[in-house]
């Protein structure tokens, strides 16, 4: 009899000064509820503080809600911290996000941005994706 697969594991944070914690708990309960194992840092983290646990927990992606406008500055300062700790981890953001930066933030490496109304099948289709194409990098 086959092993069955270990749950992905998916580490989510309020990376910065954002207070707003209500997506990121919903999001925390569909994930769960997809199988997958969460570990929630809840508010005020910083990047080293998402590092040292995305390292120490063993996470397989990594999901920052942001509603501060922060995110053309956090967001690449997380894939920053990411590189300088050797670590290659997706990293799928969510919140409060403007059409027109999309483009900077896929750029930048986040592998996918989910907005306000994304649909549960979005949530994890989209955590899946980026943990599928991560392997497909690292494989490559």
């Amino acid at each position: 009899m086959a092993a069955n697969p270990a749950p992905v594991r998916v580490l989510l944070a309020k990376l910065g000064l954002d207070g707003h914690d209500r997506g990121i708990k919903v999001v925390a309960r569909i994930l769960r509820d997809a199988g997958m194992e969460v570990i929630y840092l809840g508010l005020r983290q910083t990047t080293a503080s998402i590092v040292a646990a995305a390292e120490q927990e063993d996470a397989d992606v990594i999901g920052l809600s942001m509603h501060n406008a922060g995110h053309l500055t956090l967001a690449p300062a997380m894939l920053a911290a990411l590189r300088d700790a050797e670590l290659d981890i997706p990293l799928v953001i969510g919140g409060i996000i403007p059409d027109q930066d999309l483009a900077s933030l896929t750029e930048a490496g986040v592998a996918a941005v989910l907005g306000p109304g994304a649909s549960a099948e979005q949530v994890v289709g989209a955590v899946r994706s980026a943990i599928d194409r991560s392997a497909i990098d690292r494989d490559a």
